[in-house]
């Protein structure tokens, strides 16, 4: 049987990799005579653990009296352990890219279209809510 062994510092090391700039900056290209850059929002979470734990029971200990171990009523507990885990998780959302052209560096964003449907979802709910309202109190 092998042993194990949880490393947190392994851990810590491979979410470092993950949570770099080139996560935030892709890769850059060229395309038709400029230098196209991807921009992104990385968002991260990492969080580890771990532990050990030692033990030796008396046998007979939990009834007050002497007894064989692993006997009737006795109790037969001995053992040591160590134990960890943790984990991390990255959330990237593309936020643009950057031009380099002869006229210098632009910057051009992306658009969430998800979040435009939802901005005017609220927006229409809100002047519903409020013509719903006024109707009401014109109506006293």
């Amino acid at each position: 049987m092998t042993e194990r062994s949880f490393d947190p510092a392994g851990l810590t090391r491979v979410a470092q990799d993950t949570f770099t700039v080139r996560r935030v900056f892709g890769e850059a290209y060229e395309r038709d005579g400029q230098l196209v850059v991807p921009v992104a929002r990385v968002t991260g979470l990492t969080g580890a653990g771990a532990g050990s734990g030692g033990g030796d029971v008396t046998p007979g200990a939990d009834h007050g009296t002497e007894q064989r171990e692993g006997g009737p009523g006795g109790r037969a507990a001995h053992g040591t352990g160590d134990g960890g885990g943790g984990g991390f998780a990255a959330h990237v959302t593309p936020v643009g890219v950057f031009v380099v052209d002869d006229d210098g560096a632009h910057w051009r964003p992306a658009v969430d279209v998800n979040r435009v449907v939802l901005g005017w979802q609220v927006v229409a709910t809100l002047v519903g809510c409020v013509g719903a309202l006024a109707w009401a109190v014109r109506r006293r």
